[in-house]
């Protein structure tokens, strides 16, 4: 019996989504916790890896069960064996042919920046941080220069396990309320660190450092070396994947908790 779980996780403890030697990612716990919960070892496959540090609203997992359970009963009996930062939001039965990673059709992310003289402390890793003043139109002027299907080897972490750079962005959505902005992005696939890079390359541009037709000839070119710096993991939520309606899979979360939104 293949089970598909939406899983919710506060990332700033664990090395990432990817089982570690360490057993000190987000998929060891899991596990851990599947096995107790099943009486055997199962391997569970995801939507989308992400980083260490990095938070999800809605990873999904799929694995293959020996045994048959009410999807309360998957919520409820793997959760009591799960960290309190890790939680099942539900379960379901899906077909044999669905496959967490393979049957995405796009990917949702947001990142959570705090622009100001001082770094956050109550909101620290929930939160990326520039001490720099930014310019909204700038930033989108900058974003829409990435938006359609694109080469994004200069958005590419050097350990990236993609197949290929080529990627479509659908949208980046930036909006600001005081000093906290928020940045959606909305793509059929990502590269490993893709969101981050991209995110240091906006706010070289909001900050004045850059300007947009930088950001062009950084796209174009296809070198990281010449993009900014990988910015921090702290502030970055995966949202979740949208799959084709027959799989009758929740949507990706669009809305943060009321402390971050």
């Amino acid at each position: 019996m293949r089970i598909a779980l939406g899983l919710s996780y506060r990332g700033a403890a664990y090395l990432g989504w990817q089982s570690q030697p360490s057993g000190k990612a987000v998929q060891d716990h899991l596990e851990a916790a599947l096995r107790r919960f099943v009486g055997e070892g199962v391997r569970t496959v995801c939507a989308g890896r992400t980083d260490a540090a990095v938070h999800a609203l809605q990873q999904v997992v799929h694995f293959d069960s020996p045994v048959e359970r009410a999807p309360f009963s998957w919520v409820r009996g793997v959760n009591s064996f799960l960290p309190p930062d890790i939680a099942v939001l539900w379960a379901q039965a899906v077909a044999e042919d669905f496959h967490a990673q393979k049957s995405a059709i796009s990917r949702r992310y947001r990142y959570v920046l705090l622009a100001s003289a001082v770094r956050p402390a109550v909101l620290e890793s929930l939160v990326g941080w520039t001490h720099a003043r930014l310019d909204l139109e700038r930033m989108r002027a900058a974003a829409r220069i990435l938006i359609g299907r694109h080469d994004f080897s200069a958005f590419r972490a050097s350990q990236c396990q993609a197949r290929s750079p080529v990627k479509t962005l659908h949208e980046i959505e930036i909006s600001c309320q005081g000093n906290t902005w928020n940045f959606d992005f909305h793509a059929n696939a990502f590269l490993h660190h893709m969101v981050r890079n991209i995110m240091g390359c906006l706010i070289a541009v909001g900050s004045g450092a850059q300007d947009t037709e930088w950001l062009q000839n950084v796209l174009m070119a296809r070198l990281r070396s010449l993009a900014a710096p990988t910015f921090m993991p702290d502030g970055l939520y995966f949202l979740g994947p949208h799959y084709p309606v027959e799989f009758g899979l929740p949507e990706p979360a669009r809305a943060l908790p009321v402390l971050l939104a």
